[in-house]
């Protein structure tokens, strides 16, 4: 039988046995494959095939249903979306035209979760438009999964795969130089015989703070559980669909007094309190609110008590999986076959139509009629399937990658509920981000014990979704494997346990995920390295760290985790890199940059130490004398030995007993002061008013980047990457300041 490959165009039939070569193999077409072809495709990698198994492109912005996309964070004491950047952002400007187009209005969701709103087909259609301008580079093959994987000498060469609906004895072979898995579950990984995690991880692994000591029976199943999230729209009619075979109401006593629906209009913002009920909480389109055509109110359904966990599974699931193979419902989903998994995809969707079905009869019972009950709502035909679900699952866990690092709980936990900076701030960060640890109910318990009987999802042991974290930066170590060359994970298949997967999972963080990676891969195939040797060398980071920030055709990404920094504003790539580098410092206690506020003396003098330790060429420390030469800096004062260095280092003349540490800069400052260092100046600082305009916090990073690039960086020989466990290789005590921007206590 022949098979159509489908990408931008109608490609040819492939002949039996086709065999493909390219430069970057891609496996998988989620959001987090899209970024990484896109990105390698802008940065001038020729020859890129992307291999997905079903027709959609897009992943949790579509094939699985997450159209209301959750991005929060808590600032101030409120929640609020967490910066957008890089390609995410353009995907959000292309979600906001769309929705204009369609509703006349960016976000016509009002959901409880974010404010961002889109639907499965229209985002699919985003996502293939998005690469359409790239099909000389980037080949779309659609309907296949990988069998085999091609390692030679320690090193992916390229990769086996047959047709997903088995209908064929075609198979594909693509080899490539460099091969990328965003696969749903990491099975190239897997198939690789590179190293992987799946499941918790325990205590005595990582000395995670929420990890389990033991494993109990069932343990090494136990995952952030899949959703099947049905798509509802109005319909204005009773809508109810069959009652499903195994419904029984008992399967959501928990629930029976959350809330179905609340009258919200979404003043106040995300998450408010008023607003909290199932049918806000991920609603895609609220019409009546905005005043939209009948028959467009349209919600998601992303609500706990349909949460499918992958341990514990009920005996018709297990019977079925025994059925196929011996052993395989003992088996971690990530070690499953594909059939085995869509064994247990058939018995989350029946349990997302139970939940459906509970809505529209049950509960509309309990609470009575009104126009937005979900006795009125039917399951819409978005996605084309025979069952009117989405193609696959949100999938919130899956393989984890043994990674050069990786990255675990307390690199990034907080014991508050304002995040401030991580523990743990990364040198090799690829981008900024924060998102609770929030795991849903992972076991089920039940009625009477029996796996016959109904049940209800529950927590175990100390994983939630109340566990706090801090801003951090991800880090390019996370994306390499620790054994096996020519392969790089993606999408959820990165260095993180089990416990950080559960906060990196959003679709912004995927996204990032996979611009990293596009970045990282070009790069290695421009200089014909491997990913290892990028990540071993700290210029080499600062290559990737640089091309990210600066964006390729589109925005850059954000790389330390600024609240307030956004692409378009001219000082973006300065306050990321000199924060990054160490040079800039932010306030332990303020997300905020704070762009406009006016730098103070101290504040100047402690970046231009850094910065003139930065430099290739720097001097040494000077020795601190017993006290003070300022009457108004303290012997104690953390940015004494900074300004004494400062001093010491340039031709700044006879001294004052005072320092006016926190009095104001101007530009004439500053112009001083370079000048008195030696450092390059510039004539725009004196040029009018004889500089004595106030600098403020952005003028003065993009100065000291400006003289970072004229004078050049100094970088620390490559560093050892066999280290899984030093999360900051050259910062000897590990307090997150570059070594040799610390002055010797």
């Amino acid at each position: 039988m022949r098979t159509t490959i489908f990408s931008f165009l109608l490609i040819p039939f492939l002949a039996s046995a086709e065999m493909i070569e390219a430069d970057l193999l891609i496996v998988g077409g989620d959001e987090s494959g899209c970024a990484a072809a896109v990105q390698a495709a802008r940065l001038g990698v020729k020859n890129i095939v992307v291999v997905n198994d079903i027709d959609w492109l897009g992943g949790q912005f579509c094939t699985q249903g997450i159209g209301p996309i959750d991005e929060w964070t808590m600032v101030e004491g409120k929640r609020t979306e967490f910066p957008a950047s890089g390609p995410f952002l353009e995907i959000l400007e292309r979600i906001h035209a769309h929705n204009r187009k369609t509703y006349g209005l960016a976000r016509p969701g009002n959901s409880w979760c974010g404010s961002n709103t889109i639907e499965p087909r229209a985002a699919a259609q985003i996502f293939e438009d998005w690469l359409a301008p790239y099909a000389s580079q980037i080949r779309v093959i659609k309907g296949w999964e990988p069998v085999k994987v091609r390692v030679e000498n320690g090193t992916v060469q390229g990769v086996n795969f047959r047709r997903v609906d088995g209908g064929s004895d075609d198979s594909l072979t693509i080899t490539a130089k460099l091969t990328v898995d965003s696969s749903d579950w990491g099975d190239v990984i897997r198939l690789s015989g590179a190293g992987y995690m799946a499941g918790p991880d325990l205590k005595s692994r990582f000395n995670e703070p929420s990890a389990p000591d033991v494993l109990e029976p069932g343990g090494h199943q136990e995952m952030n559980p899949i959703s099947w999230c049905p798509l509802l729209r109005e319909a204005g009619k009773d809508s109810t669909i069959p009652k499903p075979l195994r419904y029984d109401e008992r399967s959501f006593a928990d629930w029976k007094k959350a809330p179905p629906w609340v009258d919200w209009d979404g003043s106040g913002g995300i998450y408010n309190s008023s607003g909290w009920c199932i049918y806000t909480h991920r609603r895609m389109v609220d019409r009546y609110h905005h005043e939209l055509a009948p028959g467009t109110e349209a919600v998601i359904l992303n609500w706990p008590a349909h949460d499918y966990p992958l341990s514990t599974l009920p005996k018709q699931v297990v019977d079925a999986l025994e059925q196929n193979e011996t052993g395989a419902s003992e088996k971690n989903i990530v070690d499953m076959t594909p059939a085995q998994r869509r064994i247990v995809f058939a018995d989350a969707k029946q349990r997302a139509l139970e939940f459906v079905y509970w809505l529209q009869t049950a509960v509309h019972d309990r609470v009575g009629d009104y126009p937005q009950s979900f006795r009125y709502m039917k399951l819409a035909d978005d996605y084309g399937t025979s069952d009117q679900l989405p193609p696959k699952p949100y999938i919130r866990e899956g393989l984890r990658l043994e990674a050069l690092y990786v990255m675990r709980e307390q690199d990034v936990r907080t014991e508050s509920k304002e995040p401030r900076w991580a523990k743990t701030m990364v040198p090799d960060g690829v981008f900024g981000w924060q998102f609770n640890l929030d795991f849903h109910p992972t076991r089920r318990n039940f009625v009477d014990n029996d796996p016959t009987q109904p049940w209800q999802a529950k927590h175990y042991g100390t994983r939630n979704w109340s566990t706090d974290t801090d801003r951090a930066m991800f880090p390019l170590r996370s994306l390499v494997p620790v054994k096996l060359d020519g392969l790089l994970g993606c999408s959820k298949n990165i260095g993180v346990t089990s416990m950080v997967q559960s906060a990196v999972r959003l679709h912004g963080q995927m996204m990032h995920v996979g611009t990293a990676v596009g970045t990282v891969a070009a790069l290695s195939l421009r200089d014909g390295i491997s990913p290892r040797e990028i990540a071993a060398s700290p210029q080499r980071i600062r290559e990737v760290q640089t091309r990210l920030v600066r964006g390729a055709d589109g925005h850059g990404t954000l790389l330390w985790p600024w609240q307030d920094v956004r692409p378009d504003e001219p000082h973006f790539e300065a306050a990321n890199l000199l924060t990054v580098a160490g040079i800039w410092r932010a306030d332990p206690e303020d997300v905020h940059f704070r762009p406009h506020q006016i730098v103070t003396r101290r504040e100047l003098a402690s970046a231009l130490a850094r910065l003139c330790r930065a430099l290739p060429d720097a001097k040494d420390w000077p020795e601190l004398k017993p006290t003070s030469p300022y009457t108004d800096v303290a012997d104690t004062d953390k940015d004494r030995p900074l300004i004494e260095a400062m001093i010491s280092w340039g031709n700044f003349g006879p001294q004052q007993p005072t320092f006016h540490p926190d009095e104001p800069t101007t530009w004439a400052t500053l112009h001083r002061w370079l000048a008195a260092l030696d450092l390059p100046v510039f004539a725009s600082l004196v040029h009018r008013n004889n500089g004595a305009q106030p600098l403020n916090r952005a003028e003065c990073v993009d100065y000291l980047h400006r003289v970072l690039q004229k004078r050049g960086e100094f970088f620390p020989p490559d560093f050892n990457v066999g280290d899984p466990n030093d999360a900051l290789p050259w910062d000897r005590d590990n307090n997150s300041v570059p070594d040799r921007l610390q002055p010797p206590s």
